[in-house]
């Protein structure tokens, strides 16, 4: 499994706005700038967040981004999720139920389900607030 640039990106976009918003709409051109990512990659990231539910938009001079709910309650395997789709590490575990013919006598289905299990756990267990949390420690926030 590989994360693409659109899952990065869409991960610094919502910790920006994590750390930035304090209930105000922010330009996706100040995101970019502020990210050093291409304006025009983050509107084709955008519309997935906002579909999903992640993001609220509002349009006009006043308009932008925000998040829909707090911080703490957005995992980066949520995010990923809505971006990247499936986070499988091989394909016959994109589907559930597993629909590979060979999986009923694979020797390695197991190594794979567990491998797909500590990655969701792992990435389900951290929510924007503990990475910003952790880079406020570390001295790389200033809130």
């Amino acid at each position: 499994m590989k994360i693409s640039t659109k899952g990065r990106y869409a991960l610094r976009l919502m910790l920006e706005l994590a750390i930035k918003s304090k209930g105000e709409y922010i330009a996706l051109k100040d995101i970019a700038d502020s990210q050093c990512i291409s304006k025009k990659y983050l509107e084709q990231i955008v519309p997935l967040l906002t579909r999903s539910g992640l993001l609220k938009t509002n349009r006009g001079y006043l308009g932008g981004y925000m998040l829909a709910k707090e911080p703490s309650e957005y995992t980066v395997g949520e995010i990923l999720r809505v971006t990247e789709g499936n986070l499988a590490p091989v394909t016959c575990l994109k589907s559930d139920p597993i629909e590979c013919s060979m999986a009923d006598c694979c020797l390695t289905i197991d190594v794979w389900k567990g491998l797909q299990k500590a990655i969701t756990d792992y990435l389900d267990s951290i929510t924007l607030q503990d990475i910003i949390y952790k880079n406020k420690e570390k001295g790389n926030l200033s809130l």
